[in-house]
């Protein structure tokens, strides 16, 4: 009876693992949209200087 009171409820180390590729899926789309948002300025600027 005493051990069902001491299994801890949350597993800490895959919710840390969780954590962390919830961080580097949010760290790799912040780039591509940076990424998408400074080429289409650039794609801008260059048609607007052929013109």
């Amino acid at each position: 009876m005493k051990n069902l009171l001491v299994t801890p409820l949350v597993n800490w180390g895959m919710g840390a693992a969780i954590i962390g590729v919830f961080a580097l899926v949010c760290v790799v789309l912040v780039f591509v949209v940076y990424s998408m948002a400074s080429s289409d300025k650039k794609a801008k600027d260059s048609s607007e200087e052929s013109h």
